[in-house]
């Protein structure tokens, strides 16, 4: 398999998935004026991360469905719940919340109102953001309070927090009173294969 990836992204998260499986996989690294360019557009036409090319040539996109195929790849690693509809229902309610309600809540902080012109704005609707995915993590600290793990056990919603977690710290929202996601954040960056892909992608 190969991963196309751009550091930091959210691609990380199926990047520390191949770690946790162990399977044989090659990257590709991107950078963000290339995701645009024909060579890649080749590969996913909507110019985004990640992208995981299979043995046989398919190409699956949106980071939901690759984690998806990671885990049902992988079953010894229990990665989709306790095997159960319920266990099932659990991760995924956690990996929508990340997927449609976290990671959008951050785009007016990687510039996508920009064309708005106005500064002002611009900035309203950054401060905007800012409270929107304060709250979001308000509602997770609640959820890891007595767990190790977003839902329950390990879990592909785990790593997929992580980077929406790595990127308030790089956007400098204050999370220092959540001790739960603290700990959480501690330990996740402590797992041997997350540590690993991390510094991979030259982020250590």
């Amino acid at each position: 398999m190969k991963l196309y990836y751009m550091p930091g992204a959210c691609s990380l998260a199926a990047h520390i998935v191949l770690e946790w499986a162990g399977a044989p996989y090659r990257l590709h690294k991107l950078g963000h004026d290339e995701l645009k360019q024909p060579a890649y557009l080749a590969v996913n036409p909507r110019g985004a991360v990640p992208a995981l090319e299979l043995d046989d040539g398919t190409v699956l996109t949106q980071n939901a469905a690759v984690l998806d195929y990671l885990a049902d790849s992988n079953p010894a690693l229990k990665l989709e719940g306790d095997g159960t509809p319920k266990g099932r229902a659990e991760v995924h309610r956690w990996v929508g919340l990340v997927n449609s309600d976290l990671h959008p809540a951050f785009k007016p902080l990687f510039g996508a109102t920009a064309y708005l012109g106005d500064e002002a704005a611009i900035e309203k609707t950054k401060a905007q953001a800012r409270k929107a995915v304060r709250g979001l993590f308000e509602l997770v600290d609640r959820q890891l309070k007595g767990r190790d793990w977003i839902a329950g056990t390990r879990s592909i919603a785990d790593p997929y927090l992580l980077v929406m977690l790595r990127w308030a710290h790089a956007m400098k929202i204050d999370l220092s009173d959540l001790h739960e996601i603290g700990r959480y954040y501690q330990r996740m960056h402590a797992d041997p294969a997350v540590a690993k892909a991390i510094r991979d992608e030259g982020l250590a």
